[in-house]
């Protein structure tokens, strides 16, 4: 049976287990709800809760499972002599699982009989599956058909286990909760506990995702540092991968890279910073009720707006613009991709990242804060300063934060506004790169994940994100350092 019936068959047998669950309660408080423990739509959710939840979570695991344990048991009967390496035995279970989806697409469409997918020859199997549009990446030899046998026959094997063990997990909560329901079973306490658990589960996804992400990095940044000296990556200053296969050639230095991924981003944020903040300032404290209802949806649209718009946007307008106008007439540089053109398009960009997030918190400081400030006899102008942005500061630097880590993970831009050259330089009409765009690079086309000038992705990633790191553990040192002068 496959996954769709499965879950269509679960939740039908969770339908009928909370009807019944329900009917039985009332049987058993003659009718007369009150005298139950727990309202009557609590036994019938406590029902469908133990049919659904343990058979979902063995069905995802069973999922996840299955292929892996497949293709470990096929890869086991491939002879040595087929392969070469871990790279060749991967492109060759690939064409396996094209031959054993082959063989089933056959078998269904009545191309094949299932004894003939057994027993299928190696000379005419292409030719067979070719007709019903099933390709295969090289020749169909016999290793490749054995071994698409093999899997054919575990994968329906597993398919069979799978749904017994499934629709047996499922009928036994089934029967399980329904014998147990009475007046006095405490239902509402158990749906709780559920709900209750699959909350504790949502709040640690993201936890879990960002360990999972860490510890990929992390795993190959080490593969990296295994084939190329640390000190190197982190105090050359030249970037210059090679992939002709010279071995040692590459030079792979991140400072050029650090140094322009911080260039624009601090360019970025002199443009969005005070533009944003002020305008925040603007529309929550002097702006009035029509003016900032048109305002600030206008204002938020640039949010909206791809980065491979702005890319152009640099690339067309910005970047020619800079170039004619200040950077050619006093002999900065002759690019229209510089480094200030990517920062003030992405500057631009950033704006409302400021200004929303700013506007709702300024928003949200206590009206009796500026009624006293007023009482005291300050004026606007001097309750804003001394009083709104103080206490709205812990927000204010959270969305600064917000910013600083969009503009240091920003692609595009950098890509179409300030080209692809790696160095160091201070001139800021000069073209420059920035560490996401060499990551983008490194995993471009055929990446053979054995060598350093691809494993380089991972170590350039993984400093981003201790980057990233340091940025939060500041601001949260900066918003404790404030947070105390109110509490």
């Amino acid at each position: 049976m496959s996954p769709l019936w499965l879950l269509v068959s679960i939740a039908v047998l969770a339908l009928i287990g909370a009807v019944i669950g329900r009917r039985k309660a009332m049987a058993s408080a003659g009718g007369d709800a009150r005298e139950l423990h727990s309202l009557p739509n609590y036994y019938g959710a406590n029902v469908a809760l133990l049919v659904t939840a343990p058979a979902l979570l063995v069905l995802a695991a069973w999922m996840i499972l299955q292929p892996m344990l497949i293709e470990g048991r096929v890869a086991s009967i491939v002879p040595d002599a087929a392969y070469q390496d871990a790279g060749a035995l991967n492109l060759l279970m690939a064409d396996v699982r094209r031959v054993a989806g082959g063989l089933d697409l056959a078998v269904a469409q009545g191309a094949l009989t299932a004894q003939e997918a057994h027993d299928a020859e190696a000379t005419d199997l292409r030719a067979r599956l070719a007709e019903i549009g099933v390709a295969v990446g090289s020749e169909v030899d016999t290793v490749i058909l054995e071994a698409a046998q093999r899997y054919r026959v575990l994968d329906s094997r597993a398919d069979l286990a799978r749904t017994v063990v499934i629709l047996i997990l499922a009928l036994a909560g089934f029967i399980f909760t329904v014998s147990r329901i009475d007046r006095t079973y405490r239902a509402r306490n158990s749906v709780e506990l559920a709900v209750l658990v699959l909350l504790i589960g949502a709040s640690t996804i993201a936890i879990l995702t960002t360990f999972g992400i860490v510890m990929s990095m992390l795993f190959e940044t080490m593969n990296f540092f295994r084939q190329y000296p640390a000190s190197e990556f982190f105090f050359s200053t030249t970037w210059d991968p090679s992939f002709s296969g010279r071995g040692g050639a590459s030079e792979l230095g991140i400072l050029p890279l650090l140094w322009g991924t911080l260039y624009i981003s601090l360019i970025a944020l002199l443009v969005s910073v005070p533009i944003g903040l002020f305008a925040a300032i603007y529309l929550s404290e002097y702006a009035d009720k029509r003016f900032r209802g048109f305002a600030k949806p206008l204002l938020e649209v640039l949010a909206g707006i791809p980065t491979i718009v702005y890319g152009l946007f640099a690339l067309i307008t910005v970047g020619p613009l800079l170039r004619d106008a200040i950077a050619s007439p006093l002999g900065l540089g002759n690019s229209a991709s510089s480094v200030m053109t990517a920062g003030l398009v992405m500057g631009i960009m950033l704006i409302p990242f400021v200004s929303s997030l700013s506007d709702d918190i300024i928003n949200a400081v206590p009206q009796a804060m500026r009624d006293g400030s007023y009482g005291l006899g300050a004026t606007q102008s001097e309750t804003i300063r001394q009083v709104i942005v103080p206490a709205a500061l812990p927000g204010i630097v959270g969305a600064i934060l917000l910013a600083a880590s969009r503009a240091i993970g920003e692609t595009m831009i950098v890509v179409l506004g300030a080209g692809a050259a790696a160095r160091i330089d201070v001139n800021p009409f000069e073209a420059m790169t920035t560490v996401t765009v060499k990551i983008v690079s490194q995993l471009t086309g055929d990446t053979d994940f054995s060598s350093p000038e691809t494993l380089v992705a991972f170590a350039l990633g993984l400093t981003l994100f201790v980057i990233t790191l340091g940025l939060n553990v500041l601001a949260l040192y900066i918003v404790r350092r404030y947070r105390e002068q109110y509490e």
